[in-house]
């Protein structure tokens, strides 16, 4: 026994602690108490023993290092400096708090990393530097609400990411960048409600995804369909009440799970773009059929035991797809009396009758409806879950808002009805609602105090409806409003004014509308708006102060409007913006210094599919290695200015751009056999390299010059950051 040479029994924490064989040939010495320190297996365990610092004796050659259930708070930047051959180090239960940035330098070798059980609150852009071969990593069970850009940006080697049990709200874009060969994402047992649509760039390896038990209340299939390598998808204990067309655009997606969950139906092609899908959980749900699930012609078996199940006539199409298709079905029938209780696949068809069909639910042919939990009856026509606190009267004809929802009632789904007015008052009583579905209700007027008592409202959505403008005081009453849909509606400007009541607002759409310019004071009182989609509008104009109340504006999507320059000036005073799309607009010119307002934050930047003619010189004039992708595909230019500096890029996007392979081009050239990404650039011109990849075309070597290599035109210092950064990727 390496613990106890002498075989005689000793207590865990007692002298023998002092007097183990050491690390190295230092033992007695160098062994911190109270840990044990093993040297046959490299292994030093500091376990339970009220340390409230990382000791500072811990012997050099350690490989691995437990110190769970300790008291830490802080772990300091360089805290492991002195045991460089760490491959695993246990960190659980010690009640840390903060990771300084820099906190694991010199951990180069460290494989596995447990920090589950903690109180982190947010993870800093170098929280986690210097960990270049790690392949776990755990955070389960910490505080996590925010998650800084880059946090991961140096983790190039982690294959698992497990983020279970934290505080999350919602998931910006990129923000798990770096991670290449990231295979299985854990995020479940959050509160996530929103997803960037680009949270999930940049993850070419990610094999599973599980956002089971959090908050989403809509499938995120923008999201979702950047996961094209993606095999299992864990949706499972969400509210979400429907699945849309083709919402689910995943290639190599084999196995969905969408149990427990809130769904009231699923479009008959909601699958069609996932034409790998093999398994289909939809166990314990609120589905009373199906129809026949087109493009999922791979799918093996589907899962709807615990649903309520009527086995009329109407779910014969279900039935009989099921057999053509020889897809195995686990679920029994709730109704009609007669087959209670039977398994779907033993039924035949005749037995599947109607009879003399009940007509479905309406303001005059309701069914009746049992009191729920909170207190009040559910409206007639209508439905309601105690246990997910939901409300729902989709489509269901009506013409006037119902009243009578439960007081605990969390989300309300009133789409695909014909209210056309919001009048003052019309949630009485639903002060813990927090999600508001009123989209395609033909919804001309939001009259003043409509949402007066709704003071826990955070998501509100209004698409699909004709509003043209908002009074002042359409969102009084509802001031933790954070996230609000007006998309496909038919403003010409913004409903300025309108913002003042929402301090909290966060995220605003109104893409697909026919705003024609953003004026001055149009965004007054928006101060903490971080996301502002305006995508698909007319757009000539942007006011040089018109987002000037928006200091806190992380992304900003302008993309298919028709600007004709950059709007520089208006991009002033967005120290925080990351994000900007101009995709679609008639650009034809990129000038000098275009960005350099948000030089300092801007990572993502799109000026794709704008027939742009050229790009200046010094366009990109103060980016650099902040730019983590960029999106220049389908234009017109011959060629693009010099780059080396954009050391950080994940994504770069080339393709369709007829570049003109000459002796100018070479910079270019030679920069581009140095990254390690797939860019599509080809040649356009002279016709003998027409349509080759510029990588590949041979008209460089004539050029002065050619086969001096990258290192003699570059600076030492350039280079030695882009060989760094490719061997990050590789």
């Amino acid at each position: 026994n390496p613990l106890n040479p002498c075989g005689t029994h000793v207590p865990f924490l007692l002298p023998l602690t002092k007097l183990a064989l050491g690390l190295g040939g230092t033992a007695a010495t160098r062994c911190p108490g109270p840990c044990v320190c093993d040297n046959l297996r490299a292994q030093v365990l500091c376990l339970n023993g009220n340390l409230t610092a990382i000791p500072a004796t811990i012997p050099q050659l350690t490989k691995k290092l437990e110190l769970r259930g300790n008291s830490f708070t802080v772990v300091p930047a360089g805290a492991f400096l002195d045991t460089p051959y760490l491959t695993h180090l246990d960190l659980r239960r010690c009640k840390v708090e903060r990771l300084e940035e820099g906190a694991f330098r010199g951990l180069g070798r460290l494989v596995y990393l447990n920090l589950a059980s903690n109180g982190i609150v947010l993870l800093y852009q170098e929280s986690l530097d210097g960990l270049s071969s790690l392949q776990q990593l755990i955070l389960k069970g910490n505080r996590i609400e925010e998650i800084q850009p880059g946090a991961f940006g140096r983790l190039g080697s982690l294959t698992v990411l497990d983020l279970r049990a934290n505080a999350l709200v919602y998931l910006p874009d990129m923000v798990f960048q770096g991670l290449q060969v990231l295979r299985w994402l854990r995020l479940s047992h959050n509160t996530l409600h929103v997803l960037g649509s680009e949270a999930f760039a940049a993850l070419p390896a990610l094999r599973r995804l599980s956002l089971d038990h959090n908050e989403l209340q809509a499938l995120p299939s923008e999201a979702l369909a950047r996961l094209d390598g993606a095999t299992q998808l864990d949706l499972g204990h969400n509210p979400i009440t429907y699945i849309a067309e083709e919402a689910l655009a995943m290639a190599s997606l084999k196995h969905l799970f969408l149990d427990h969950a809130a769904l009231q139906d699923v479009a008959p092609d909601a699958f069609a773009r996932s034409p790998q899908l093999r398994t289909l959980d939809l166990r314990e749900n609120q589905l009373q059929g199906l129809s026949p699930l087109a493009g999922a012609g791979g799918l093996a078996k589907v899962s709807l035991a615990g649903n309520p199940l009527l086995c009329s006539c109407l779910l014969r199409p279900f039935h009989d797809w099921l057999v053509r298709a020889r897809v195995q079905v686990e679920g029994s029938c709730t109704a009609p009396p007669a087959l209670r209780g039977r398994p779907l696949d033993s039924l035949r068809p005749p037995e599947m009758r109607c009879g003399h069909p009940r007509p479905p639910p309406s303001p005059t042919a309701p069914l009746e409806q049992p009191r729920v939990a909170g207190g009040g009856q559910c409206p007639q026509g209508c439905s309601c879950s105690p246990d997910f606190h939901h409300g729902s009267c989709k489509n269901r004809d009506l013409q006037e808002i119902p009243r009578g929802f439960p007081g605990d009632t969390h989300l309300l789904d009133l789409r695909q009805n014909t209210f056309r007015m919001v009048p003052p008052g019309s949630f009485p009583g639903l002060k813990e609602l927090v999600s508001l579905h009123l989209q395609s209700c033909d919804i001309k007027v939001l009259q003043p105090g409509a949402l007066r008592g709704l003071e826990n409202l955070v998501y509100l959505y209004l698409t699909d409806n004709r509003l043209s403008t908002l009074a002042a005081t359409a969102f009084e009453g509802a001031p933790r409003l954070a996230y609000l849909d007006l998309d496909h509606n038919t403003f010409t400007h913004l409903p300025a004014g309108t913002f003042q009541l929402l301090p909290n607002l966060i995220s605003l759409h109104l893409q697909h509308n026919a705003i024609r310019e953003l004026a001055e004071g149009d965004l007054a009182g928006a101060g903490g708006l971080r996301w502002l989609y305006l995508a698909g509008n007319a757009i000539k104009r942007i006011a040089p102060t018109a987002l000037v109340p928006t200091k806190m504006l992380e992304k900003l999507h302008l993309e298919g409007n028709r600007l004709v320059e950059v709007p520089t000036s208006a991009l002033r005073g967005l120290p925080a913006l990351s994000e900007l799309k101009l995709s679609q607009n008639p650009i034809k010119h990129v000038g000098d210094g275009a960005f350099l307002p948000v030089a300092s934050s801007l990572q993502h930047l799109y000026l794709d599919n704008m027939g742009l003619e050229q790009i200046s010189p010094g366009a990109f004039t103060g980016l650099g290695p902040k730019i983590r992708s960029l999106f220049l595909e389908n234009n017109k230019m011959s060629n693009i200015p010099d780059m080396r500096n954009f050391t950080g890029l994940e994504i770069l996007n080339l393709r369709d751009v007829p570049f003109h392979c000459d002796c100018q081009l070479l910079p270019l050239r030679r920069w581009i056999d140095k990254l390690n990404l797939r860019i599509g650039a080809t040649c356009g011109s002279p016709a003998e390299a027409r349509g080759l990849k510029v990588k590949l075309s041979t008209t460089f070597q004539t050029c002065p010059g050619w086969g001096r290599g990258e290192a003699g035109r570059a600076s030492p210092g350039k280079t030695k950051v882009a060989s760094k950064s490719s061997k990050k990727k590789r």
